[in-house]
């Protein structure tokens, strides 16, 4: 059972920037962009993972991933997940706790929580198939080398006019060196300059590839879905439609005046209550809320429906 939730915790991270452990603490992944450094040290975008144990309010994230994974209920998922919580909070009185590919948790001599990133695995789907590497320089000794040999003899000259034309024009030699030596420097950097950008632009597009593969094999089958006649109606003054918003919804009414003495009661009641959009039927949606964010949106379900045991259900407007 543990090994199953601390890989699901480490898929996730691939997901999400943050996975909440409910009443433990959560692994928040910071993002950092590529670099190449000044001694040609090529570095990938990566995502590093920490922890922070002030994070313990269940998000759903978990439990709802978990009861997908292994088809129980949400309710089943959480009764798993707190079960191991407790086992871990026992353990790590004595004992490291190891969550691999992510890092381990200790407590450290002041008996306060210090977390050891594993390290070695990149959570950043952009950088899928890149490497670290480091170029390697393409100028050679050759300048030092035709340095050493112009002491000795001018091989840029004939036998025949070899003795006349280096007592005439030694500063014709070394202006061939160094334009020589310029031609190198100017090549590597070119060279190596296309090296590294073919190398980022192959990468960059088996990522994508291999993006788009996920997304396909993480797609669901809806089937043939039969046409629908959608009657437009003016949507009410109050609901902009220019944005997209992340609603719970309370129940719809056929009569706007019944949808807005709705909207006042759960008002009263302290939820921050509107009117959602219009549906297909001509039907008025009332919200308990309207949520610019979909984590608050859902927050909010898991709240009205597992603890208050509220019927409600989850919309987004676009």
């Amino acid at each position: 059972m543990e090994m199953q939730i601390n890989r699901y915790i480490q898929e996730l991270l691939y997901q999400h920037e943050c996975v909440t452990i409910p009443h433990f603490g959560a692994f928040l992944t910071r993002s950092f962009q590529a670099k190449v450094s000044a001694q040609g040290q090529f570095s990938p975008p990566r995502k590093e993972v920490n922890f922070n144990q002030l994070l313990t309010a269940n998000d759903g994230v978990l439990a709802h991933y978990y009861a997908q994974k292994e088809s129980v209920s949400y309710e089943q998922a959480l009764r798993v997940i707190e079960k191991e919580v407790s086992s871990w909070k026992r353990r790590l009185q004595t004992q490291t706790l190891r969550f691999p590919g992510v890092g381990e948790i200790r407590l450290n001599s002041t008996r306060k929580i210090e977390f050891i990133p594993w390290g070695k695995v990149n959570y950043d789907l952009k950088a899928f198939g890149l490497h670290p590497f480091k170029r390697d320089p393409l100028m050679t000794n050759t300048t030092l080398k035709l340095m050493e040999n112009s002491n000795k003899e001018d091989l840029m000259f004939t036998p025949e006019k070899k003795e006349s034309s280096s007592k005439k024009s030694p500063v014709l030699r070394y202006a061939a060196i160094g334009i020589i030596g310029i031609a190198l420097l100017s090549a590597s950097y070119y060279f190596g300059d296309q090296y590294v950008t073919k190398e980022r632009v192959l990468a960059q597009e088996q990522a994508q590839k291999q993006i788009e593969k996920n997304v396909q094999q993480a797609s669901f089958d809806l089937g043939i879905l039969d046409p629908i006649n959608v009657n437009l109606t003016a949507a009410p003054k109050n609901i902009p439609l220019d944005q997209v918003y992340y609603s719970v919804i309370a129940g719809s009414f056929r009569s706007i005046e019944n949808a807005e003495k709705k909207v006042s009661q759960l008002v009263g009641e302290g939820y921050p209550a509107a009117l959602a959009e219009v549906n297909p039927d001509g039907l008025y949606r009332v919200a308990y809320g309207r949520y610019n964010s979909k984590k608050e949106a859902i927050n909010m379900l898991y709240f009205l429906k597992y603890t208050l045991q509220e019927e409600a259900w989850y919309l987004e407007e676009k």
